[in-house]
């Protein structure tokens, strides 16, 4: 990374968008896709940017998972709001409807669009395939597209960084909303990057414009950018937990706890049945690169219904990373979950269908239970992903 970009905080799409591409949203009725990390450099929101703009017209806010605040725990329906402001009449938000993308519907309806000229795109994604935002961007070009509607991406960093790509890439036939395209775990590309993948190779007719950053390089970590950290979701309190996610979130598909219902959600894995020291113990020997395991016992308070091990004890491990560049999450949770199959045959168990999912495969699952080892399990997609990488270097706008 350049010294001048360390010196200087990266430039949101959002502020090119509401400066030098002001004539991209001037005169136009704007639908707002965005939720509580929608903000500036100055932690300005969004759609108080675009409510306070006079050359444009805020008419409507689509919220994702999470709800437009954030506030809702993973997988739960969303209900629309009336409005974000009801109670000022006078402010610019008193008559803006919010709709939520994450409950009857997963994509913009007709009548929601209705005197819609434009849609914005305007949130902070995390780096993971799993994480349904991109999954609504997806369904939200393509609702964009039906009605004939523009369509704009304000690009945010990758948290992660763009210059690592891992793990399977997402197999025909295995399309969920928490995979929704053929891309790996991670997928090392910026969200506006992502999406003029997207149009290519899905949605061709989308009238789509990516508000680009500047003063960023592709191997930014967020801690690199100058910009403040928003946890985009309730479970996604920092940029560690962001580290580790495209790697710990498999544990969702196992009757292991994830974490949820601690204050270290995916850095605290663990079970009832599990010796913290043993497994601590099995694990550190194996000399996993940038990351270390200490033994850890906690009890998940009862956050939201899918809780696992609600106000159980739970022995298991705290994962420290000591070396982010090194450090490779997909790679490390095959190695745990290898050494859970070894010494806890008769407890751990996989939750076959959401696993399958988030491996975005029917043969992960199998091959760990025939204790494959990881060099057999990564020259299943290997090839794949050399492939992958090369096609994606069309679609990169920033310099390393």
């Amino acid at each position: 990374m350049s010294s001048t970009a360390q010196q200087q905080k990266v430039e949101l799409g959002l502020n090119v968008l509401l400066t030098e591409k002001r004539d991209w949203i001037r005169g136009k009725s704007i639908g707002l896709i965005t939720n509580h990390t929608g903000v500036d450099v100055t932690l300005r929101s969004n759609y108080r940017l675009f409510a306070e703009e006079p050359s444009c017209r805020l008419s409507g806010i689509f919220s994702p998972e999470h709800g437009f605040w954030g506030a809702v725990q993973d997988g739960i329906a969303v209900d629309s709001l009336k409005v974000l402001d009801e109670n000022a009449s006078q402010s610019p938000l008193a008559r803006v409807p919010v709709y939520s993308l994450y409950g009857q519907s997963t994509r913009p309806r007709a009548n929601q669009l209705e005197g819609i000229d434009l849609l914005v795109y305007d949130m902070q994604d995390v780096g993971a395939r799993y994480y349904t935002y991109i999954s609504t961007l997806l369904h939200a070009m393509e609702a964009a597209s039906e009605h004939g509607i523009e369509f704009v991406v304000t690009d945010r960093p990758n948290p992660i960084t763009c210059n690592t790509v891992e793990g399977p890439i997402l197999e025909r036939g295995c399309e969920s909303f928490v995979g929704i395209h053929r891309v790996p775990i991670r997928y090392g590309l910026t969200i506006g990057e992502l999406a003029t993948m997207l149009k290519a190779e899905r949605v061709l007719s989308c009238r789509l414009k990516v508000a680009w950053m500047s003063r960023y390089e592709r191997d930014m970590w967020y801690d690199d950018t100058g910009l403040q950290w928003v946890p985009p979701s309730p479970n996604m309190p920092t940029l560690t937990t962001a580290m580790l996610y495209p790697g710990l979130c498999l544990f969702e598909g196992t009757n292991m706890s994830e974490g949820r219902g601690t204050t270290k959600p995916f850095e605290y894995i663990g079970a009832p049945w599990c010796k913290s020291e043993m497994w601590a113990e099995i694990l550190n020997d194996l000399h996993l690169p940038g990351v270390l395991f200490r033994p850890v016992v906690f009890t998940p308070s009862p956050v939201a219904e899918r809780t696992k091990h609600t106000k159980q004890t739970c022995g298991g491990v705290a994962i420290h990373i000591t070396d982010r560049e090194r450090f490779l999450p997909v790679e490390t949770v095959i190695h745990m979950i290898s050494t859970l199959i070894t010494e806890y045959r008769d407890h751990f168990a996989f939750r076959a269908a959401h696993f399958d999912r988030l491996a975005g495969n029917n043969w992960l699952r199998a091959a760990l239970l025939d204790r494959k080892s990881l060099d057999n399990i990564q020259a299943n997609w290997r090839d794949e992903l050399q492939i992958w990488r090369e096609k994606a270097k069309a679609y990169h706008v920033y310099n390393y």
